[in-house]
Formats: C-alpha cells, sequence, structure tokens
C-alpha cells in the first residue's frame, strides 16, 4: 500500500490530536477558577539517593488513585531517572532487568518480549504514559532511554487499570513533561565498543509570566544513537524525540501538548545463532559462529513511531480534580530478512530459509477522562477515582512469506544474497488482513480507611471490545472475509493494607485480568479466536513494606500465587483444530532491598524464584495432540536476581558493580532443549569534573559470557552482546 494514499481513518488520529490541543487550551479557559487557589505542587525527587528503593513516590501504574507503593496492595516497582543513569541504562529493556524477576529481549520478530511472574508476550502489558497500543510484543521494542522519566511496573493481574491483558503484570513507559521546577539545560555524549555513539540534550524552559506565576513551560529532549553492532554487517541507527509544552491556564487549570517521534532502522538484523545437533538437552553453538550474521546482505527493519497526547487538568477544588487526555498515536514498522537458520545433520553447513517481507501499519486515537476526589464514605476518610476510556485501533498487515529453504552456506566465511534476489520475492506490499479493535471502558477505585491503620482498596473495570477482522486475501472456510467478535470483560481488585507501624506494613489482594486466549487481538485471526471467550486470570498477593536501620534501608516482600484459565490448545481429538479450556499457572516470591551502610555507599537488590506451569495444554505435533502438562513455558526462567554496589571513595569520584543472575530457560513448551542460566557482571569508575559535569567509564559483561537472552526459531540462541566498553560525559546547566 502505498503509505502517501491512506483512508481518512489514517488521518483522523492525529488531525484530532492537533484539533483538540489547539482548541482544548481555548475551551478549558471557559472553566471558572478560583484566584485564590493554586495549581497541585509539584514533587521533586530526592537526587541525592539514586538507586535507592522508591516505595513513597507516588505511582500512576499500581493506581489511579496517587497512592505511593507502600500505600499499595501489590508489588510496585519505580525505576527513576537517577536510577536509570547511575545504572547506565541505555534502552527500555535495559531498565527493566532492574524489576525483581523480570527478564526482557529483543529477537526481531518479538523485539518486546519481557517474562514476568512466570507469564510473558502479550499476557505482559506494556504502556505507553499509561496508553495500551494493544501490541505490545512488537510496540514494547528498545528505545533510547534519554526521553523517559521513569519506568514502573505492577506484578500480576491488572486489567483492572489499563485493560484486556496483563495476567502476568503490567509495565509503564513515563516520557519525560514540561516541568515548573527549574529552568535547566542538559546533555549526553557517550562513545563505546562496536562504533557505538550517543548525542543527546534536553531543556526545560519557562517562557514568561502570568500574573506573577509562570505561564509557559516548554520542555524539549532529543537523542541520537547509533553502532556498527557487535554482529557482522549488523548496524543501528535511532533518533527519538520528546516534547512538551505546559500552560498554566489559571491557577487551577493547566493544558500539556505533548508530542513524541521515533525514528529506528536496522541493517542486516541479527536473528539468532544456530543450534548444534542434536538440538535436544543443552542448546550448545559452534564457537566461530558466534558474531556470524546469515541474513540477507541488506535484510533491513524499520520503524517509524508518533504520539500526540493533549492533556488538561483541572483542580476543581482542594478534594476533586479532573484530567481529560486525547491521545492519538501512528507507527509503520518495515521488515525485509531470512529469519530461521539450522545445521545440516553433519554440522558442516548452516540451511537458511524462511524469508519474510512485512509491513505493520497502525494506527490509534483515544480519549480518557478521569475524575479523582478525596473524601469521606459513612464518616471514614475515603479517596475516589473514576473514568472513561475510548479508544479506536486499527492494524493492517503486508506479509509475503516463502518457507522453504534460500540457500546453504558454511558456518563461517560466507556471503549471503540480496533480499530481492531470492525467487518469488519481489518489491511492494500486498495486504493481508485488517484488525480492528474498538473499545470502551468505565473504571472506578476506591481507598477506605477502614480502620487508623488499616486501608480498604479496590477496583473495577468494564470493557466492551467490538473486534472486526478483515481478510484481503483469499476467503476460505478458515479465512473468512469478515469476523467480528465482541468481548464485555470486567475485572477487578480488592486488598487490604495493614500499617503495623509509621514505616512498616503487610497487605493481601486479589484480582483478576482478560486476555485473548492465543495471539493479540490487533493481530488475531478466526482460527485463533473462532468463538472463544476471553482467557481469564487470578491472583493472590501477600507482601510486605518497611524501613530499617532508622530509615537508612528499604526492603519489599510479595508472595503471590496466579492462575490463567481458558488459553488455547490443541484438540486431543482433532489436534488442527483448537479449544479454549487450556491453564498455566505460577506462584512465586519476589524480595527487594536498597541501604545505605555508611555515608559513602550504596547496596540494593533484588531476587525473585518463580515455579510456572503449564498445568493443562496440548500441542499439534505432525498432526498428533501431545500434552505438555506439567512442563514450563519457553524463555521462562525459575529465578533471577540482581546486585548493585556503588562507593563514594573520595570527593568526586565513585565506583560501581552490578551482577545478574538469570537460570535455565527451556526453547519450547515440550522442554527438549535449553540455554544455560547465565552470571553477567559490570563495573563503572566516575568522577566528577565540576559541579556540573560527569565522567563515567563502563564496561558490561566484563567476562565476556556467551549467553542466550531469548531461544527462538528452530530453534536458535538469541545471543546476548559480549563484552563491551563505553565513555559517556554528561552535562546540566
Amino acid at each position: 500500500m502505498n503509505r502517501s494514499v491512506r483512508p481518512p481513518f489514517a488521518r483522523a488520529p492525529l488531525a484530532a490530536a492537533l484539533a483538540l490541543a489547539i482548541a482544548g487550551p481555548a475551551l478549558a479557559q471557559q472553566a471558572p477558577a478560583d484566584a485564590t487557589r493554586t495549581l497541585p505542587a509539584v514533587t521533586v525527587r530526592d537526587t541525592e539517593a539514586p538507586g535507592r528503593l522508591q516505595i513513597d513516590e507516588p505511582s500512576s501504574t499500581g493506581s489511579r488513585l496517587g497512592l505511593t507503593p507502600r500505600e499499595t496492595p501489590a508489588s510496585v516497582t519505580i525505576i527513576d531517572r537517577d536510577t536509570i543513569e547511575q545504572r547506565g541504562a541505555l534502552t527500555t529493556q535495559d531498565i527493566l532487568q532492574s524489576v525483581p524477576g523480570m527478564i526482557a529481549a529483543a529477537p526481531p520478530g518479538f523485539a518486546g518480549y519481557v517474562a514476568y511472574r512466570g507469564f510473558s508476550g502479550g499476557q505482559i502489558t506494556q504502556l505507553f504514559n499509561g496508553i495500551s497500543v494493544q501490541y505490545d510484543a512488537i510496540a514494547g521494542r528498545p528505545v533510547d532511554s534519554w526521553i523517559y522519566d521513569r519506568v514502573e511496573a505492577i506484578g500480576g493481574p491488572s486489567t483492572f487499570l489499563f485493560g484486556a491483558g496483563a495476567v502476568g503484570g503490567s509495565i509503564n513507559y513515563v516520557t519525560k513533561l514540561a516541568t515548573r521546577d527549574a529552568d535547566f539545560v542538559e546533555g549526553r555524549v557517550r562513545y563505546g565498543s562496536y562504533g557505538a555513539f550517543e548525542f543527546s540534550a534536553g531543556l526545560n524552559q519557562r517562557l514568561g509570566e502570568h500574573s506573577g506565576r509562570v505561564g509557559n513551560t516548554l520542555r524539549l529532549d532529543l537523542s541520537r544513537t547509533g553502532s556498527d553492532g557487535w554482529v557482522d554487517g549488523n548496524g543501528r541507527a535511532s533518533t527519538t524525540f520528546a516534547g512538551s509544552l505546559l500552560t498554566d491556564l489559571g491557577p487551577r487549570l493547566s493544558h500539556t501538548l505533548a508530542v513524541e517521534y521515533q525514528k529506528e532502522t536496522v541493517d542486516r538484523p541479527y536473528w539468532g545463532t544456530p543450534l548444534l545437533n542434536p538440538t535436544t538437552g543443552a542448546g550448545r553453538i559452534l564457537p566461530e559462529t558466534r558474531f556470524a550474521n546469515y541474513n540477507s546482505s541488506d535484510g533491513i527493519y524499520e520503524q517509524t513511531v508518533k504520539w500526540g497526547r493533549s492533556i488538561i487538568d483541572w483542580q476543581v477544588s482542594d478534594a476533586t480534580s479532573v484530567r481529560n487526555t486525547l491521545y492519538a498515536y501512528d507507527a509503520l514498522r518495515d521488515y525485509r530478512n531470512v529469519e530461521v537458520y539450522r545445521f545440516n545433520a553433519a554440522n558442516t553447513a548452516v540451511v537458511r530459509s524462511a524469508a519474510l517481507l512485512q509491513r505493520h501499519d497502525q494506527e490509534l486515537v483515544g480519549n480518557r477522562l478521569e475524575w479523582a476526589h478525596r473524601g469521606t464514605l459513612a464518616g471514614l476518610k475515603s479517596d475516589w477515582s473514576a473514568g472513561l476510556d475510548v479508544s479506536f485501533n486499527r492494524q493492517t498487515r503486508h506479509p509475503r512469506s516463502l518457507s522453504g529453504t534460500v540457500s546453504t552456506v558454511p558456518p563461517t566465511g560466507f556471503t549471503t544474497e540480496s533480499f530481492f534476489s531470492i525467487p518469488g520475492m519481489t518489491p511492494g506490499f500486498v495486504p493481508d488482513r485488517t484488525n480492528r479493535l474498538d473499545t470502551v471502558a468505565v473504571f472506578v477505585e476506591n481507598r477506605t480507611k477502614v480502620l487508623p491503620s488499616t486501608s480498604l482498596v479496590t477496583a473495577l473495570r468494564h470493557d466492551r471490545l467490538d473486534l472486526e477482522v478483515t481478510n484481503q486475501r483469499t476467503v476460505t472456510a478458515t479465512d473468512p472475509a469478515v469476523f467480528e467478535r465482541t468481548y464485555r470483560p470486567t475485572t477487578g481488585r480488592i486488598g487490604v493494607v495493614q500499617d503495623l507501624s509509621p514505616n512498616a506494613n503487610v497487605y493481601v489482594q486479589y484480582s483478576t485480568s482478560a486476555d485473548p486466549p492465543a495471539g493479540i487481538l490487533t493481530t488475531a485471526n478466526f482460527a485463533q479466536l473462532r468463538d472463544f471467550d476471553l482467557s481469564t486470570g487470578q491472583q493472590v498477593e501477600v507482601g510486605a513494606k518497611g524501613d530499617y536501620l532508622d530509615g537508612r534501608g528499604t526492603a519489599t516482600l510479595a508472595l503471590y500465587t496466579i492462575t490463567r484459565n481458558n488459553l488455547s490448545i490443541a484438540d486431543p481429538s482433532n489436534p488442527g483444530t483448537t479449544l479454549p479450556i487450556g491453564q498455566q499457572s505460577a506462584r512465586g516470591i519476589e524480595l527487594a532491598t536498597s541501604v545505605r551502610p555508611s555515608a559513602g555507599w550504596l547496596l540494593a537488590g533484588n531476587i525473585a524464584w518463580v515455579d510456572p506451569q503449564l498445568d493443562d495444554f496440548t500441542e499439534n505435533v505432525g498432526g498428533v495432540a501431545v500434552s505438555r502438562a506439567g512442563n514450563r513455558p519457553p524463555n521462562t526462567p525459575t529465578s533471577v536476581a540482581n546486585l548493585w554496589a556503588d562507593w563514594a571513595f573520595a570527593p568526586g569520584w565513585n565506583t560501581g558493580a552490578s551482577v545478574r543472575y538469570v537460570s535455565q530457560v527451556y526453547a519450547n513448551a515440550a522442554n527438549t532443549t535449553s540455554a544455560p542460566s547465565y552470571t553477567l557482571l559490570g563495573l563503572s569508575l566516575g568522577y566528577r569534573l565540576s559541579k556540573n559535569l560527569a565522567l563515567t567509564a563502563r564496561v558490561d559483561n566484563l567476562t565476556d559470557e556467551v549467553y542466550a537472552s531469548n531461544l527462538t526459531g528452530t530453534p536458535m540462541f538469541f545471543l546476548g552482546a559480549p563484552r563491551t566498553y563505553s565513555l559517556t560525559l554528561a552535562a546540566r546547566y
């Protein structure tokens, strides 16, 4: 499809966002305002202790009530900007490594891969400023971290907050926005191994005065990164931009216009390294192929993402506030690759197959209206939040694939073809099907102090999901011209927080979720869904949060059990069809802590153990239904641990160390192939050249460990990066 000629709906999201962005402030000015009152104060972070466990900073991911993680009956993790900088997290997936028990990887066909609490894929919701694009496995691919203020995560079922999905948890990437706090300019320059570079800059500037107070504040952040890639022939270039204009229209009224742009190009993407035969048991690679790239010589991945948000905040009174967010999203992603590689029986040559030309064209427009009130209920202190969320999501995919062999090459010293020289591959995109998903949701949340030291926290959400799938190719009995389904899930949470002292509490909660039985609704087809209802999930979690050593240390503990019902499995009587009767479960423990044993030291760490299991699951293996009951889901470790240490050993000097351990994972539901556990070590040395300048040297994967960050394909190991070095100069004025 020619990108320059698109149906009216294609232009509607950005046009609507622009219209409201222009009209919003004018309309908002008509609202009454009390000149003697002011907008809520902006919270200023404690920047003297990066890396500390953040349990007293309000989170928008764990609750819509403005609760802190300490006040929320759930496991909520906040990785703030200072911690991102201290740990050298260059992308969103690097940031996720700080969440207890979470792993993330970016194989090109599944670049938003995350595993959390025994679940993965579409069972983990990935949000952008609280908005789900309902295509998380791809939209959640790594984005340069410069434009993000923080990343938050909540463990377990959380559909009641953000909509369908999230049986294993939700992740929220929060972009930097204009702030009234201060004017500043900041920047960062980095150079590292394999030609890796970064040039990033940002500013926050107050513009003019309105009756003695700031009238407008502008924030701009721009980042340009790239590298030659550590795999042969691979290269990446990325540009990210975030801009926002905060306008105070009165003492109680403000409007924020926020835009984002992401452009990424990956030349000759690395899809994985083939395993030596036999591929059963612990997977092995030929050491000489560690840096080999079997993709076409001109293989490519490209994406362009645009965001627009118009946000109106109205402080109706000291107790009541209203927020309206109009948002629009537009994404175009192109693939041109040979994606699967396997050794021949004698392990003397590599067979290359699965040529794919693909385009994803997605648009989303929506509006969220939220109301919050702090008051009383039957004489008890009671806080409320409620709202309406409406969105229209459309995606068209354009696949052209060849499943057969493209070529057979020696393991090393080979050359590969240009993509369009492959017989049967020609330029141009032909649409396959268009999925339109319209969502209308209402939600309500409450916290009531039933006793001075006891809070009851409840939430409820009801969604109406209207799915329409239009087949733009050959119509068959299993792929009709039009397929429509409507889902009406209701999900919720009930939790109790009991304060044991001013610095410690315990909690218990029960929460539920709903998600597609197979696939993702924005890409699902008739065969995956048929007459199936959504899968459902339930979690029971207990935990504790508190401080110790006179406040120098903070710790959280969570124990949980999750069950997901009605997932799709192969019909034992007819393996060619599926039934929504499967079950998957997980139970686990997570512990996180940070402590300052002395003035110059900060120690932080977390450890998570999970027992994930396919309780009732059947696969179609060559036309035969094979039970996988009792096995572990693919790419899901049972234990993950992190440790960070930072030591300010002299004025202006500090050094840091990190250790990350991830246990063994399996490649498939049969659990016949595995990747071994791995441990990664990192070191850093920092020197403050002046009040405004800091220089940091860093080495990652210090021992040059060869490890698989994901298992893909036939299977293949998607290897993690080797030992790398970098030098970063950061400035802030």
